[in-house]
């Protein structure tokens, strides 16, 4: 079996780009940034841009591509956006209407693709802090729900923020506050803690996205923005056509989750 946790961004890319690997990246590439993924045309470009600086929170920007090219220089020269994500959706007018284990029936020469920051990156501090994971432990995806938080609207863009849950153990709390805060380029501290009906969220064991964790007795539901948010985006404003990866199928890039630390 493959030692995922510890094989370089390169190799695992190669696998994904062969199709040889098409599964949640959470705790792959241990140490190295992970990233959300929206491309959208030419056109709208300009909006999104604007949409992630207004709401930083959930879109933190880590690079952006010239217009027609997939290439990630900032985050890993070289790579293919295309083919080195293991799962992409594509959205037309609010609706998903595929999703692909590679864009080669999709690309366009107009297309801008957006890495955004991606709460995976924090969550090697978290396991060096001893806070346990339990989507990895369990093995599964991280859960997402859409919230009832409004994002700021931009141009077209608008619609409700998406969060990802962990359950933390309630004397590690302070804890997982401190640990992810010191990455606010990959949403940083948590937006909300306890209950999750304030946020909108009525049936915690019913995720909009990913798979539902057990909170054991003595542990809390933890939220921190997420980068699925665009695909709530997405459903909302209905651009003609956003390309985003499946939610927990990351782009795992070159540079080390503690490049992105600010304590």
């Amino acid at each position: 079996m493959l030692d995922l946790a510890n094989m370089t961004p390169t190799e695992v890319r190669a696998l994904i780009s062969k199709n040889e690997l098409n599964k949640p990246t959470s705790g792959m590439c241990k140490g190295h940034i992970q990233a959300n993924l929206v491309i959208v045309p030419k056109n709208l470009a300009y909006d999104f841009l604007l949409f992630a600086q207004r709401n930083p929170k959930s879109c933190p920007i880590l690079d952006v591509t010239d217009v027609g090219s997939a290439e990630p220089r900032l985050m890993a020269k070289g790579a293919d956006l295309r083919s080195d994500v293991p799962k992409y959706r594509i959205y037309k007018f609010g609706e998903l209407v595929a999703e692909v284990s590679d864009l080669k029936d999709y690309w366009r020469e107009d297309l801008v693709c957006f890495l955004l920051g991606c709460s995976f990156s924090f969550e090697s501090a978290m396991l060096n802090a001893s806070i346990p994971i339990r989507h990895i432990e369990d093995n599964h995806n991280v859960p997402m729900y859409i919230t009832n938080i409004e994002t700021e609207p931009a141009g077209q863009f608008h619609g409700k923020m998406v969060v990802s849950m962990r359950p933390i153990p309630y004397p590690l709390i302070t804890r997982a506050v401190q640990a992810t805060s010191r990455f606010p380029q990959v949403h940083g501290a948590p937006i909300h803690i306890g209950d999750p009906s304030v946020i909108g969220i009525t049936d915690i064991h019913a995720p909009d996205f990913g798979d539902a964790s057990i909170i054991k007795e003595g542990e809390a539901p933890v939220f921190w923005a997420c980068g699925v948010t665009p695909q709530s985006i997405a459903m909302t404003s209905k651009p003609a056509l956003m390309i985003t990866h499946s939610p927990g199928h990351m782009f795992i890039c070159d540079p080390r989750d503690e490049d992105l630390a600010v304590l």
